[in-house]
């Protein structure tokens, strides 16, 4: 399992991270760059949902963290639901209470993964919603 991920090929897919921390961005970049997607980077919500509103479709996934600053990753994820119901929405984050991963999953989201999260991990989120029929549109 862990050698053909790493052969995993996302040429011309796009994949947003919003997260507040900047080692954690840095390091979806690094891992992301293995695959060869494009990245976009938003440190808050309010530059993610300035970025979709335009563009609704823009990306193929999203990761997003549940606590960002000036518009949460909650309704982060109920805003861009209007816009777009079937791009991948991965919350992964720190945070996690019963109610946290509810209230994801009313939002939207089709994953609430916890950090730390592994780099297999990642890469298999990546191939299930990014390679599989079954998300392909």
């Amino acid at each position: 399992m862990h050698s053909d991920q790493h052969n995993l090929d996302l040429t011309g897919k796009t994949v947003a991270v919003v997260d507040d921390d900047l080692a954690t961005i840095r390091y979806f970049e690094i891992l992301l760059k293995t695959t060869s997607a494009e990245v976009s980077t938003f440190l808050n919500g309010t530059d993610f949902l300035n970025a979709v509103k335009d563009n609704p479709k823009k990306f193929d996934l999203v990761m997003m963290d549940y606590l960002i600053p000036y518009v949460n990753g909650i309704e982060c994820v109920k805003s861009f639901r209007k816009y777009n119901s079937h791009v991948p929405v991965i919350m992964i984050t720190a945070y996690y209470t019963r109610e946290s991963r509810e209230e994801s999953i009313l939002a939207g989201i089709n994953e609430y993964v916890l950090k730390p999260v592994i780099p297999e991990k990642v890469l298999s989120i990546l191939e299930k919603y990014l390679t599989s029929k079954e998300y392909a549109y």
